[in-house]
């Protein structure tokens, strides 16, 4: 006889792999510890193999595990998508989305346009802010699912997407030739920041900052003028800029991982059906790539 696989210990496998821990992917999954580890015992039963090899305080996959590891999030993608389109279009009310304004211009239009369609009765409210002020809204209650760059310091979340953060600079000009480097960063709480300042005082370059803000459009104002160099996603390229390599003497840079945080306080379809609207449109992990 042919082994189903259950769906839902598939979502909290990606969860695990995702997190390397069993308790923070119980936060994610909305379950117990013990339920966690009951849901993995039962997997790796279907499956016969060992799907987890400790080490230390991570969970680490085993080969067998890896290979599952696509797999799972192709089915809990298709399991998402087939859901949403079977879902009752009849669905009213509001849902409110935070997002940072890094990601605003690249992916709000194909998010609204396909929650619009499927369902013409729900207002849509969008809040643009950086993640940490995201992830205090969700603490107070004040929307329903939330958009961030994931940072472990915060919470956990469901990754389901990857880009490389880049090292950027106006194509006019020569900033990225001046000494000190000037900086145009986000503001202390952003992890890029720290990422990028760790990066240029490993190789014993100096810098300063000379602008930060919260607003990516006011970074990016700032790079586009010549006035400073940057750090920015993938997504966040904008024509004007070129991106500085380690041939121009800039260090590489760890890839920007993004996920999405729900409210822990009042679950919804309404929220749930824009999380599926959202992965469906932006997810490049589920084919298996590492990045862009």
């Amino acid at each position: 006889m042919t082994t189903l696989l259950d769906v839902d210990q598939l979502r909290t496998f990606v969860a695990i792999a995702e997190t390397g821990s069993f308790t923070r992917a119980a936060e994610i999954v909305h379950k117990t510890q013990s339920a966690v580890s009951m849901q993995m015992k039962r997997l790796e039963e279907r499956i016969a193999r060992p799907l987890f090899a400790r080490d230390g305080r991570q969970s680490k996959l085993t080969e067998d595990g890896e290979r599952l590891l696509d797999y799972a999030r192709r089915i809990v993608k298709l399991n998402v998508e087939a859901v949403s389109a079977f879902g009752d279009a009849e669905l009213s009310g509001r849902v409110r989305l935070g997002v940072p304004d890094d990601y605003a211009d690249r992916y709000l239009p194909e998010i609204m346009a396909r929650f619009s369609r499927v369902y013409p009765g729900v207002e849509l409210t969008v809040f643009c802010e950086p993640s940490s002020d995201l992830i205090l809204r969700l603490d107070r209650n004040e929307i329903d699912i939330a958009i961030v760059t994931s940072c472990g310091a915060y919470r956990a979340s469901e990754i389901f997407r990857q880009e490389k953060l880049l090292w950027v600079t106006s194509s006019r000009h020569a900033t990225h030739l001046d000494t000190p480097l000037p900086l145009a960063l986000g503001r202390p709480s952003c992890n890029w920041r720290e990422a990028a300042i760790d990066g240029l005082d490993s190789m014993g370059r100096t810098h300063r900052l000379l602008f930060s803000s919260g607003n990516a459009g006011a970074i990016s104002a700032a790079v586009l003028a010549g006035l400073a160099v940057s750090v920015l996603p993938t997504s966040g390229l904008r024509p004007g800029m070129r991106v500085l390599t380690p041939a121009d003497g800039f260090p590489e840079l760890p890839p920007c991982r993004i996920g999405l945080l729900r409210n822990p306080h009042e679950p919804s379809a309404l929220a749930d059906a824009l999380a599926g609207h959202i992965v469906s449109s932006l997810d490049n992990l589920s084919a298996g790539a590492a990045a862009e």
